[in-house]
């Protein structure tokens, strides 16, 4: 099949890209400790995966609060923001687009990740099912804190100071993470979410949060220049929805009049079902570049963008395999193999020791 969609330049607003493979979001617990700081062994993970139309970074949590798995990067210190950007001078030089994914991840941590041992927050004190990932290693999830409503503005400020430090770092947009069951997921699915305040109960009111965020993101970089992350049919991290279309059709509306750069839709994750949600609904509701997510081939993403279902494509577990993931769909190339052992945590081996076409056949 002819790759000549998937390979045309295109525009997110003020993000122009020379084609449209984009590297989505990848956690790999590879952060120099202690502080949570990017050093050069992710320098070159990222400079190695500089031929992508767009870098999307690994979810960076936006203050202490926000950490939920140990060895992720931050950006809330002066040392986080300097790692940082070492990385975007490194993909920048390379030609390359890099945006920094904004992540809480509410109650999806553990009180010996956070300051002073405290319980993570969440919209309500419900605990969800499985473990964290902590500097000891895996433990049970507790039960999280519930905010009280006059800690939003706090939750925003979060987000807000993080967008701001991510303009020093030298990127050149970022992207609000409301996906795959963190904090702005959890408000907004009632599963996570059984407040009686003005952040529950209604889909207007489990939207506030995530919409409250973005317009204040928008704030400091302008609208062209955030994206913002969503999984409407997510199972992942105990989450559950009656009516994810209702819900997902009026954020994406609300979004959409922000005039944002784009909208990254998790449309399969997990092994979750997608079944009876409809994506072309809110393709049809969203005035800005569609980027779709999850399972997608060079061939599928193709005819995703000729039948207009999407503007952009991004792949998660191809990028880690294969660091020259675009050149290697032009060429029809076979994919190296994903080591699922060497995902999280370690140094090189399984993150920058996977070889290019160019070193394969050298």
């Amino acid at each position: 099949m002819s790759l000549e969609h998937l390979f045309s330049p295109t525009n997110l607003a003020e993000i122009a890209l020379k084609h449209r493979v984009v590297m989505a979001p990848l956690t790999r617990s590879r952060s120099a400790q202690p502080g949570d700081v990017p050093q050069q062994l992710n320098v070159d993970y990222y400079s190695q995966r500089a031929s992508a139309g767009l870098i999307i970074t690994e979810a960076t949590q936006v203050s202490p609060q926000g950490k939920g798995y140990a060895f992720t990067p931050g950006i809330h210190s002066e040392q986080q923001i300097a790692g940082w950007k070492t990385i975007t001078d490194a993909v920048h030089a390379k030609g390359a687009k890099i945006v920094l994914q904004l992540w809480h991840v509410g109650r999806i941590s553990h009180s010996s990740l956070q300051l002073d041992g405290e319980l993570p927050v969440a919209p309500s004190a419900i605990a969800p099912e499985g473990q964290a990932f902590t500097e000891q290693g895996f433990v049970d999830f507790e039960t999280p804190r519930a905010l009280a409503t006059i800690e939003m503005p706090s939750i925003i400020e979060q987000f807000t100071q993080a967008a701001i430090n991510a303009k020093q770092a030298g990127f050149d947009g970022v992207e609000v993470h409301a996906a795959n069951g963190y904090l702005l997921d959890q408000f907004l699915k009632e599963g996570s979410n059984q407040r009686t305040d003005s952040y529950g109960g209604s889909i207007e009111n489990r939207a506030r949060l995530t919409l409250e965020v973005t317009q204040a993101v928008a704030e400091v970089w302008g609208s062209g220049r955030v994206g913002v992350r969503i999984s409407p049919t997510g199972t992942f991290n105990s989450m559950s929805e009656s009516e994810p279309q209702a819900l997902f059709n009026y954020l994406t509306e609300q979004l959409s009049a922000m005039n944002l750069s784009y909208l990254h839709v998790v449309e399969n994750f997990g092994g979750a079902s997608s079944e009876g949600f409809s994506f072309a609904q809110l393709r049809s509701r969203f005035a800005g570049a569609y980027m779709a997510n999850g399972g997608y081939t060079a061939d599928s993403a193709e005819q995703a963008i000729a039948e207009g279902k999407a503007d952009v494509v991004s792949f998660g577990a191809p990028f880690i395999a294969n660091p020259d993931l675009p050149e290697r769909f032009k060429q029809g190339a076979t994919l190296n193999e994903l080591d699922q052992n060497t995902l999280y945590g370690g140094g090189a081996e399984g993150y920058t020791d996977y070889p290019s076409l160019a070193a394969a056949t050298s």
